[in-house]
């Protein structure tokens, strides 16, 4: 009896490993759309540390997968083979990657603009996508070992301001550096144990990649394309009229832009020549992060086809409130045209925009007024 129920349990894990081998590809689709829903609705703050500590997992699972799949000799054709460990390892790796992706989406893209920080934001889906169709690619040293550094370097851009309470270059290169340091200590390990992945031009590829993703993510900070992330806009509003009531507490008066307002890609504001309008912003910063951000009123001259700065107000915003930070700037100078209001960095990186057009009107328009609490 004991032998049938032992086959039994055999033969039950066999059609298992068949059936899963059967279906991967819809099973992972799946699991790769359901996951980055998941994430979207779940993950909260980017400074909480179950968020982190479920990045730092995810991490330590793909990078012991990696050391395993390289300290074991490849087995030919084993990562098609569901009888074989290399499979298994194979396919735990991709999903535990498309969970590090898919969070690392979710939390740059709430951090940033897509008009500015595109280039950016494609490469990061690129990723995420590649992640699902290469996936027989992880059976290659450099392909792995390439997207490993990658979402060590990701997860350094932001972890490093919430550890060092500051967001600055210096901070940003010491995430370079953090990852660099990190994935050196895996090719020190496998150097040692596994001698057969260096051999050849693997190891010069590999340093190639690293050093391309090096130059790419520099280029792309220095360009200000990268979301400064872990700062984001919780809310914001152009308003003709706002009244303080106590700190962060405003009534505002703004018109009504009805049910399709919702869908209009610029807002139109009807104002009487002279009078001002105010931006409010509420930003949001990790606890103990305070900073300074820019308010920068542009104005889209039609004679020289450009955005034409009128006015760059610096203000301070605390960290910590789950809401963000409230605060608000005023611009006088009014003109009837095409604006927009960019939330900045100092160094310069979006954290968000404003686009809002001005109409002139003879008279004061009939204004509803809103409570900010």
């Amino acid at each position: 009896m004991p032998a049938e129920k032992s086959s039994t349990k055999k033969s039950i894990l066999a059609h298992a490993r068949n059936w899963y081998a059967r279906f991967e590809r819809p099973f992972s689709s799946i699991s790769l759309i359901g996951g980055f829903v998941f994430d979207a609705v779940t993950l909260t703050r980017v400074d909480m540390f179950w968020e982190n500590f479920w990045v730092v997992a995810h991490l330590a699972i793909v990078t012991i997968c990696a050391l395993i799949i390289n300290l074991v000799e490849n087995e030919g054709e084993a990562e098609k083979n569901p009888e074989k460990l290399h499979f298994w390892l194979v396919n735990v790796m991709q999903f535990f990657f498309g969970g590090i992706f898919s969070t690392f989406l979710v939390f740059y893209f709430r951090s940033g603009t897509i008009t500015t920080s595109w280039p950016f934001l494609v490469i990061l889906a690129a990723a995420f996508v590649a992640n699902e169709r290469l996936k027989r690619h992880y059976a290659r040293f450099t392909f792995h070992v390439s997207l490993l550094f990658l979402s060590y370097y990701l997860f350094a851009i932001y972890l490093m301001p919430i550890l060092f309470h500051q967001i600055s270059t210096p901070i940003f290169l010491l995430s370079g550096v953090v990852s660099l340091a990190a994935i050196s200590i895996l090719l020190l390990i496998l150097r040692k144990f596994s001698r057969e992945r260096f051999k050849g031009n693997s190891i010069w590829i590999v340093r190639a990649c690293v050093a391309a993703i090096v130059i790419g993510v520099n280029v792309l900070y220095f360009y200000d394309l990268i979301p400064p992330l872990p700062l984001s806009l919780k809310d914001a509003g152009i308003y003709q009229s706002l009244i303080v009531n106590g700190p962060g507490q405003y009534t505002v008066g703004h018109e009504s832009q009805g049910w399709f307002g919702f869908f209009d890609w610029s807002q139109t504001v009807h104002i009487v020549p002279g009078d001002p309008l105010f931006a409010y912003t509420a930003v949001f910063s990790p606890t103990s992060l305070n900073i300074q951000i820019i308010h920068e009123w542009q104005y889209y001259d039609p004679a020289t086809n450009s955005w034409v700065t009128r006015g760059r107000i610096p203000l301070a915003v605390t960290g910590g409130g789950d809401g963000g930070y409230r605060t608000f700037s005023m611009e006088p100078a009014m003109t009837a045209g095409a604006w927009r209001l960019n939330v900045k960095t100092p160094h310069g990186q979006v954290i968000g925009q404003l686009r809002f057009d001005v109409v002139t009107a003879t008279s004061e328009p009939a204004l509803a007024t809103a409570q900010i609490n």
